[in-house]
């Protein structure tokens, strides 16, 4: 259940109704939102005169359900906002992992090219070979924000685990929090308590029930700016890294208020077959895109095969315009 309380009635009346109804505060511009952490189905009678509005949910998508709002909410990721009515579908692009000065800036300058803004790269990776390229840490950080300061960029990296968390959300303007990380309560956690974008990527193997609860660890703790995204789950096939679950997408599309991007680059694993899975992802009216793109690929110290040269990704961007023109949304 999530209540309203006027700000009139104060915040000590807020908080001691919160405590009785075993219910999270958080303090909003206008009231205060209590949302109870128990099975609660109905207001106590002693508190009716205090409580504005009152939602009850069958399941633990609250904040982040339709019921509760209805419009899809509104992100502000640099200059861009997505959600909303804006009809904006975001296009984040970057490497896979920052390696270099010369790979990220021309990253950066493909990206300054083709007027897009968001940047991402990983600098932290979650491998799942412990010989495999970790990052390069707060080296790569910091090379990030010198694209912001030199190209004018928003900068998207990914928190592997709680111990550096403070890190990524110190120099990035996005926390991206992937898909091996997406139960991490130190993560989440964190991210809640701050006033920056998330992008909360789905564990290729939770629940779109799982997936949201993640998020609403995020929303409760007064962080509303929090993004999903899908890029994957895993299934019997073996020819493609993943499937991209679109079937997933249309059910959050529709039950979920939260921004949704996609990630076709994990999802495919295979460069050939990303452009045709991007326009998919396009014609479906969806608030974001990232893909993963590489100066040289086949030199890619990560994920090598899926990343798109920039020639591949020119192209690609030529041909998104029209596809979003024709479900009336716009590629920014």
């Amino acid at each position: 259940m999530i209540l309203h309380i006027e700000k009139t009635k104060g915040l000590e009346r807020a908080q001691k109704i919160g405590d009785a109804l075993k219910a999270f505060v958080i303090e909003e511009q206008d009231r205060y939102v209590l949302i109870s952490s128990s099975s609660l189905k109905e207001l106590p009678k002693e508190y009716e005169e205090d409580i504005s509005a009152q939602f009850v949910f069958d399941n633990d998508m609250q904040l982040s359900s339709r019921k509760y709002q209805k419009q899809t909410r509104e992100v502000r990721i640099g200059d861009k906002v997505i959600g909303g009515s804006t009809g904006n579908t975001l296009l984040i692009a970057g490497p896979c992992s920052v390696e270099s000065e010369s790979q990220i800036q021309e990253s950066s300058s493909l990206l300054k090219e083709l007027g897009l803004s968001t940047l991402r790269g990983g600098c932290y990776k979650p491998r799942t070979s412990p010989y495999s390229f970790q990052g390069l840490g707060l080296e790569g950080l910091k090379l990030l924000q010198r694209m912001r300061k030199e190209h004018g960029l928003v900068i998207i990296t990914e928190a592997r685990d709680a111990s550096h968390i403070d890190k990524v959300i110190e120099y990035s303007d996005v926390i991206q929090v992937g898909a091996k990380a997406m139960y991490d309560q130190g993560i989440l956690r964190a991210c809640a308590k701050i006033n920056k974008p998330v992008l909360l990527k789905r564990g290729f193997g939770a629940t779109l029930q799982e997936f949201v609860q993640c998020a609403e660890f995020v929303l409760s703790g007064g962080n509303e700016q929090v993004v999903l995204c899908e890029r994957g789950i895993r299934a019997f096939e073996t020819k493609t890294r993943f499937t991209l679950d679109l079937c997933g997408v249309s059910y959050l599309k529709e039950h979920c208020n939260l921004p949704i991007i996609l990630d076709p680059s994990h999802a495919m694993g295979h460069a050939y077959g990303i452009p045709d899975l991007t326009r998919a992802c396009v014609a479906m009216g969806v608030d974001g895109l990232l893909i993963e793109v590489h100066p040289t690929p086949k030199q890619a110290k990560s994920d090598a095969a899926q990343q798109l040269d920039h020639a591949s990704f020119r192209e690609l961007y030529a041909s998104l315009s029209a596809v979003a023109a024709a479900v009336g949304r716009t590629i920014v």
